[in-house]
């Protein structure tokens, strides 16, 4: 059932502010670097040893792209020199063989997913050499029934590559695209044409894959709703399965390749309302639901189905249909969450291989999670996937009261109930239509990091 939106834009005003996105709670900022290899080892022994142990999702950074989009906040590595790939891939074969051994063999790999990066930066024979050490160190299935997805830059691949992807067990794609606006993409350093684009979801349906997802991004330089209409038809017209569209968080201070982006032609702030405000109305026109935060899909997509039963989850990857799984992330930057705890490798190419020449886990950081995160956690991903949290169910899941736990919590929804964002009883929270753009907002209450004078600074505005 499509979630059914009211754009306010006064309202919007009043809650733009800077919050997490919350594809993890506690999120990244909360991680420390108190936490060892032991942790961790423990962490996967104590997941093994679960009367019902979860099924396995693995994750894969590949850092390297050979050109740098002047937007991207992503942790990269930009070079043209493709042998950098396979020193990098040696090493994270050896970080494969040491992760399989922690986890049992009977366990199931659900979901596989490869970032970056430009993950299509790999060869042919990279690719399968990757797929070849991962079963060798897991249990993939065999039978197309995972959730086995890579992010794909059009301009990296051609029909050989998609077949070659197919054929190891790839099963969906994302493409990034952005805008189809010639100047939007100079100025961004993103030529990419719309054919390029259009070519590879028609050879990627004809191959067999079961699911096509295309990013695009609003508050991009030169930007108008005009333009990005155009871009808006172009992707209906290429008939994805889902829609994600961000919203571009100009720092420069932290990213530095957004330094050679003129703020100048950056749209105002009513300009990006208005360019979100008009994504909304001509997805959801064209038959699209809106699932939430940036993300849209067709009505029969498994993630519009997972939401109206109630069983849609949330993770580093975003939205997601499949029951939660315990995540073993791989390669530099990449973020895991073993036994309802979180760890990230080290974000250096060359500390990444010293620690695995030493024969350690190439860990950084990360938080182990205490139980009053857990409940957090839980109440967090149920307003961010459901739009309503079941306060009774709640309670008898976790035996405690919730009123009288989230005191304080009560008296700002309360705040926000008065301006239109929510409803409030003793039996549910339920999300307004007006309020689902903000619910990010709403779900900042429950964040005890940030209640507790957490900084702020470091996240993107919530619109």
């Amino acid at each position: 059932m499509a979630q059914p939106i009211i754009f306010k834009a006064d309202l919007i005003r009043r809650y733009d502010q800077t919050g997490p996105r919350y594809t993890s709670y506690p999120t990244a900022a909360q991680f420390h670097e108190g936490i060892s290899e032991t942790d961790y080892r423990k962490w996967a022994q104590n997941s093994n040893e679960d009367p019902i142990p979860r099924p396995l999702s693995l994750y894969f950074h590949i850092p390297f792209c050979d050109t740098v989009c002047f937007y991207c906040a992503c942790t990269k590595v930009v070079t043209k020199n493709h042998e950098r790939a396979t020193t990098y891939l040696d090493y994270l074969c050896r970080e494969i063989a040491m992760q399989g051994e922690l986890f049992d063999a009977d366990r199931m790999v659900e979901q596989l997913h490869w970032g970056g990066g430009t993950p299509t930066f790999l060869d042919n024979d990279q690719i399968r050499k990757l797929m070849e050490a991962t079963a060798r160190h897991f249990s993939l299935r065999s039978d197309d029934s995972g959730e086995y997805s890579i992010e794909i830059d059009p301009r990296s691949v051609d029909r050989e590559k998609l077949h070659v992807l197919r054929e190891e067990g790839f099963n969906r794609i994302s493409l990034g695209v952005q805008d189809v606006n010639p100047d939007v993409q100079k100025a961004v350093n993103r030529l990419q044409s719309e054919q390029q684009t259009r070519s590879v979801a028609e050879q990627a349906r004809e191959l067999g894959f079961k699911s096509i997802n295309m990013d695009l991004m609003y508050g991009l330089p030169f930007q108008s709703v005009a333009s990005f209409e155009q871009t808006l038809n172009a992707v209906i017209d290429m008939d994805p399965d889902r829609i994600a569209v961000y919203n571009y968080a100009h720092l420069p201070q932290r990213f530095k390749p957004q330094r050679r982006i003129d703020e100048a032609s950056l749209p105002s702030a009513d300009e990006k309302l208005a360019l979100l405000q008009h994504t909304i109305e001509h997805l959801t026109g064209a038959g699209y639901v809106y699932i939430g935060m940036d993300h849209f899909a067709k009505p029969d997509d498994q993630l519009a189905i997972a939401q109206e039963k109630g069983t849609l989850q949330r993770n580093f990857q975003g939205y997601s249909t499949h029951v939660e799984c315990d995540l073993i992330s791989m390669g530099m930057s990449a973020i895991g969450h073993v036994c309802d705890n979180y760890s990230q490798n080290v974000r250096e190419l060359e500390r990444y291989y010293e620690l695995l020449d030493a024969g350690k886990l190439p860990l950084d950081r990360g938080i182990e999670l205490e139980p009053d995160d857990l409940l957090r956690r839980d109440v967090i991903t149920r307003l961010i996937c459901d739009f309503t949290l079941d306060i009774k169910a709640l309670e008898q899941k976790w035996d405690f009261n919730f009123h009288s736990h989230f005191a304080e919590e009560l008296q700002d929804l309360k705040k926000m109930q008065t301006h239109g964002l929510l409803l409030l009883d003793d039996a549910a929270v339920r999300v307004l239509p007006a309020g689902r753009l903000l619910v990010r907002n709403i779900c900042m209450v429950f964040d005890r990091y940030l209640r507790k004078g957490g900084d702020q600074s470091r996240f993107s505005k919530v619109i």
